[in-house]
């Protein structure tokens, strides 16, 4: 049945893509600072005026992504968004002195937290490449390199830099946000210069060997964090699995199997990232994925972990969309189905636009806003854009 429902998928998506992108368009730009808004509630009213660089940088590289891809969307104003979203980054966002990106800025550009991670850096970087490419300025693509440069040398040789303390009682880990940051980031810097393939085949080889120390039990489960040499670690920060994640991670090997012709990798790509974590993370008696789970049946430590966050049903589209243009297997689209459904019962405002971010177990509303410190113009769109191209391929 699924596979009748194509050109309805498309016309959805496209539809809802069209919504979202108008919503963020339409309350998020501050026409008077520079950048974005992002804490915006259901109706479009700005809560907060703090703006997070994360969400700052993922929005000018949603417009430029949709400026170069989407016909409907090469407009102006888009373009000039991007770039003017651009601007703010470079003057404020960014310390010239050690290259690293704040974490939260007020509406002026003053410098109000810093994390000690990369993915303010990382976002930043994805925002200069894909408007580098749009824009075919140099200078926005030499600020993509440069911050490359620094991002591999904190991830891969020494990362004194992002001033994060090591204590004694404190075991050495890989967490599957670094490496899977890492693929995502060299596929942007592929996609502005393809040349540069060469140069970072070691760290696309490195990110993907860092991601499948993750998978543990006989593949059945994929674990947010493991020692330095993929041991399993104590406690219940050993023990997490973040579904959405996995299968995020899922189509990121996918797509990196189907750029190189790997179908090994495409295959675990599909099966251990994807399938297995949505087998375990789909809440059998009130539909979603669950946000944590701890991988021995334990009560998680975090206490949002029954909740249904937006981000990990935009992924498990994208994923299994991709899983079933891939392999033309249908269990693969029911799937896709199946979390649309959910989806679009549950999360999607169709009357003002937007999702909701947050629902609780049983999938009402928990959090009214559209936007906030973590939730922006970036998970939304990217897999509407992402499932609209795909579907499109798949209806002609």
């Amino acid at each position: 049945m699924s596979e009748k429902r194509l050109q309805e998928f498309l016309e959805t998506v496209r539809s809802d893509l069209d919504r979202t992108v108008n919503f963020w368009v339409k309350h998020s730009h501050d026409t008077v600072n520079g950048g974005f808004f992002n804490c915006i509630d259901k109706d479009g009213k700005i809560y907060d005026e703090t703006k997070h660089v994360w969400l700052q940088a993922r929005q000018v590289w949603m417009y430029a992504r949709l400026y170069k891809e989407m016909k409907r969307f090469q407009k102006p104003e888009i373009l000039e968004a991007a770039i003017k979203g651009a601007e703010f980054l470079q003057k404020f966002a960014r310390n010239p002195e050690i290259y690293r990106c704040y974490f939260a800025l007020t509406k002026e550009g003053k410098p109000v937290k810093i994390q000690r991670t990369i993915f303010s850096e990382c976002f930043y970087l994805m925002a200069m490449s894909e408007l580098g490419i749009v824009t075919g300025k140099q200078s926005y693509k030499k600020e993509a390199l440069m911050m490359m440069d620094k991002i591999m040398h904190w991830v891969m040789e020494d990362d004194t830099e992002i001033g994060r303390q090591s204590l004694e009682g404190a075991p050495l880990h890989s967490s599957l946000a670094v490496p899977m940051m890492m693929m995502g980031i060299i596929s942007q810097i592929e996609t502005m210069d393809n040349s540069l393939s060469n140069k970072y085949s070691k760290a696309t080889d490195w990110a993907v060997a860092e991601v499948f120390k993750h998978v543990k039990r006989d593949g059945t489960a994929v674990l947010e964090n493991v020692g330095l040499d993929g041991s399993e670690l104590e406690g219940s920060g050993g023990r997490l699995m973040t579904p959405g994640h996995a299968i995020e991670a899922g189509w990121f090997l996918l797509d990196l199997a189907s750029r190189k012709n790997k179908t090994e990798l495409a295959e675990t790509a599909i099966q251990t990232f994807m399938i297995n974590p949505y087998n375990y993370g789909w809440d059998k008696q009130y539909g979603g994925l669950y946000y944590f789970l701890d991988v021995d049946g334990w009560s998680p430590a975090q206490l949002e972990w029954d909740l249904k966050l937006w981000w990990p049903h935009n992924e498990a589209m994208i994923s299994f969309l991709m899983a079933y243009k891939h392999t033309k297997d249908v269990k693969h689209l029911d799937i896709f189905a199946q979390i649309f459904d959910y989806s679009y019962s549950h999360f999607v405002d169709k009357e003002q636009g937007e999702w909701y971010g947050y629902l609780d177990r049983e999938g009402k509303v928990k959090i009214r806003s559209k936007g906030g410190v973590w939730k922006g113009c970036f998970h939304v769109p990217r897999a509407l854009m992402m499932c609209e191209q795909m579907l499109e391929a798949m209806n002609k």
